[in-house]
């Protein structure tokens, strides 16, 4: 049997899931069980068949790591069954001597399994090891060792629990001990049900065990969430937390513990317990109810000869033991109505042309109006606008305002209503719309209102780091700016619209947060499938491609490292190489949208057309370095050369989520000798070209199948449920907008 068996839930972890999984793969120490627990909810409660069959983004990661490494063995349990159940689920399974857990979304520190391995040989036959971990933010910030204290005066090896009564598992959370599995077994040793559970399990632990021992040193790196722990938020569930206390004392009561070991106990669990008392906002209704029943556990379980804890929270004891509701309440200054509690609307640092803003938030939200803004103003563009065209007929009867930069009016089509960023009427529509589309974010001092709604749309599928993930590179970390404020922007998010399941799990990881992921597609792309070959020809004429020519559009993306648009290849040189019938429409990255000059009939500058799509419609061929653009083009079914002369540099630099010359969208070319000849041999189109493209879109193309704007729309403007909106069209049936090369073989 493995020595250890490391258990991970997933349930909502998907993006940073496949981190965990790689620091335990990687340890220096390879004898263990890997168990990711993945969301099943029609699987057995016994495990079931393994992740490969389980829906959702965890299931596909589990599985795919399965396929590579023997070690990994995923089950499933549903999401109803909660953290307890994947706990309990990955406890059956279970084959090691020990047993550790491990959420998704943190890290086993490296050589953590060696010092395990090391100090378990030192003190065979404990219990429980107890070891260190390290709390650090998901974005930024200095690690901390909060176990250390608790752990410092512990006996050197194994020793009774009576020996340091104070040291319990109520106070470290479960993935901060190894467990060894007989024991767990021998006990009958589950994780409780609902809320509150590591204090259950950590309670219930500390009485069963006989002899423990700790580790000090950290083994696991917490990553804390940015909103907090849940069980901090308010609601029913803070009641469930008096289930827990009641269950560990039942238990050390049954066991007939001394005095001496179930005061420590009694204290730290009541110091929760009081600590919630105490905040009433976290009990919206119930408290006094909740006090005394907390009031009637601290009488009956009370052991004796126990000497309350000095101070306020000894005051606090007392009270709770005499059952003093209205002195408990005075004493905390928790006499305030709980409706007076609700804060008022933050108020945004305010200029002088922003005082109709702070009035406008006086006034309700306007459950008719729709704000929208693409590229920060830059014009009526990608996801916002083939969402707004998509409401105004699905949803006339909400009025949309689309959002521009002083001098970009001329790029809103006409019948568009607009607002001039920064204007007066800006902020009034800002303050007072109900539903807010953006690919980028709004202005930092945009209030996000209760009642309101923010989609988030992206701008396209990641390659290249983004958000949080960027704070490890320097060059772009260093433009970026604050990333505490961005992830106070990404905290007005309600959805998040994704492509694909890569982009899903990439969101998740650089923009934690609490909103729903949207796995609709991009609205911008449903003109893939609906264009027809009348379209594609009225775009070519638009921008001038002569007719029987291969157009062939260069779209390079935005180098951190550079300070201004260069093109990266001699257009004129690959033209001339390429052949004669080739023709170059070049798309510069949206920072650089001016025209330019280019001297060359066969060379055409797209940068400044509105509409990327139309351009990607004209195109026969894409060339690109690792632009988005590659995703989106890829729904067309069309021929994608990537040409990744400086891959090493811009890896680099910059930090991508996967090796894109070794899972290209085609052919991959590293000098302009070898871009030009995949076109001059028609290699570019070729078996192999078609072969990669189309793993690309299995992979890639997922959820973009023309309706994606029509299940925004329906799920957010409308109010429709999830089960409502139209489903996504397979793969294999979809028929995208046919290229003008194919029509004029045809």
């Amino acid at each position: 049997m493995p020595r250890f068996s490391i258990i991970v839930p997933s349930h909502g972890v998907a993006g940073r899931l496949s981190q965990a999984l790689d620091s335990v793969l990687g340890q220096s120490f390879g004898d263990l069980q890997l168990i990711p627990v993945c969301d099943a909810p029609d699987a057995p409660a016994d495990g079931g068949p393994p992740c490969a069959s389980a829906a959702g983004n965890a299931g596909d990661v589990a599985a795919g790591y399965a396929e590579r490494d023997s070690r990994v063995t995923p089950v499933h349990s549903p999401p109803s069954a909660g953290l307890s159940g994947a706990r309990n689920a990955g406890m059956r399974a279970a084959t090691g001597t020990y047993v550790l857990f491990l959420d998704g979304d943190d890290l086993l520190l490296p050589g953590a399994l060696a010092a395990l391995d090391a100090r378990l040989a030192e003190i065979a036959g404990a219990d429980v090891l107890y070891a260190e971990h390290e709390r650090v933010p998901w974005w930024e910030g200095e690690p901390t060792n909060p176990a250390a204290p608790l752990l410092a005066k512990a006996p050197k090896g194994a020793f009774a629990p009576a020996d340091r009564p104070g040291l319990t598992g109520v106070q470290l959370p479960a993935w901060s001990a190894v467990y060894r599995r007989a024991f767990l077994t021998e006990h009958e040793l589950t994780f409780p049900d609902g809320h509150f559970t590591d204090l259950g399990w950590g309670g219930l632990v500390t009485v069963a065990a006989e002899r423990i021992a700790v580790l000090r040193r950290p083994v696991v790196r917490h990553r804390l969430r940015r909103q907090g722990s849940r069980l901090n938020l308010p609601g029913p569930h803070q009641h469930t937390l008096l289930d827990q206390v009641e269950r560990v004392l039942t238990r050390a009561a049954e066991r007939e513990l001394p005095a001496e070991r179930t005061g420590p106990l009694f204290d730290q669990l009541f110091a929760v317990v009081l600590k919630t008392a105490s905040r009433p906002e976290r009990l919206p209704s119930g408290h006094r109810a909740f006090f005394r029943r907390a009031a009637r556990l601290h009488r009956r379980h009370r052991p004796a000869g126990h000497r309350v804890p000095g101070g306020s929270l000894g005051v606090q004891h007392r009270l709770l033991a005499a059952g003093a509701y209205t002195a408990f309440r005075a004493l905390r200054g928790a006499n305030r109505a709980a409706g007076g509690a609700v804060g008022r609307l933050p108020r945004p640092r305010m200029l002088r042309t922003r005082l109709r803003y702070a009035r406008a938030l006086r006034r309700p939200l306007d459950d008719g109006l729709a704000v929208y803004c693409a590229y920060w103003g830059r014009g009526y563009a990608c996801n916002p606008a083939a969402i707004h065209a998509k409401a105004r007929e699905l949803a006339p009867h909400i009025r949309s305002v689309f959002l521009v930069e002083a001098g970009q009016e001329h790029a809103v089509p006409e019948g568009v209503e607009y607002a001039v960023i920064g204007s007066r009427r800006y902020w009034e529509v800002l303050a007072r719309a109900k539903y807010l589309v953006n690919n980028a974010n709004f202005a930092e001092g945009v209030v996000k209102r209760p009642g309101s709604v923010h989609v988030q749309t992206q701008h396209g599928t990641p390659l290249k780091t983004m958000g949080v993930d960027q704070s490890t590179y320097p060059v772009v970390a260093a433009q970026s700016g604050s990333f505490t404020k961005l992830l106070g922007r990404v905290d007005r998010w309600d959805f998040n619209l994704s492509s694909n399941r890569h982009s899903t799990q990439m969101w998740e990881r650089a923009f934690p947060g609490s909103y729903e992921h949207l796995e609709y597609g991009y609205p911008r792309n449903d003109v893939y499938y609906t264009a027809t070959a009348e379209d594609v020809a009225r775009v070519r004429r638009e921008l001038g491609v002569p007719e029987g020519r291969t157009a062939v559009l260069y779209a390079p993306t935005h180098r951190d490292h550079h300070t201004g648009f260069e093109t990266g290849l001699d257009l004129e040189a690959f033209c001339a190489a390429a052949g004669e019938d080739v023709v170059v429409l070049l798309r510069a990255h949206y920072f650089y949208d001016r025209g330019r000059s280019l001297g060359s009939d066969r060379i055409i500058d797209v940068t400044g057309h509105r509409s990327a799509e139309d351009v990607c419609l004209a195109a026969d061929a894409l060339i690109t370095d690792y632009s988005s653009i590659m995703f989106d083009y890829a729904n067309l079914d069309r021929p994608i050369v990537v040409y990744a002369d400086d891959w090493d540099v811009y890896r680099e630099t910059r930090g991508v989520y996967f090796d894109l010359p070794a899972q290209p969208p085609g052919l991959v070319a590293r000098t302009p000798q070898e871009l030009a000849a995949v076109f001059r041999d028609g290699s570019y189109a070729g078996p192999r070209a078609r072969a990669l493209r189309a793993a690309f879109r299995e992979r890639f193309c997922q959820f973009d199948d023309g309706r994606a704007a029509e299940r925004v729309v329906r799920r957010v403007l409308l109010g429709e449920p999830p089960e409502a909106v139209p489903p996504v069209i397979p793969l294999a049936e979809r028929i995208p907008a046919p290229a003008a090369a194919t029509l004029v073989r045809s």
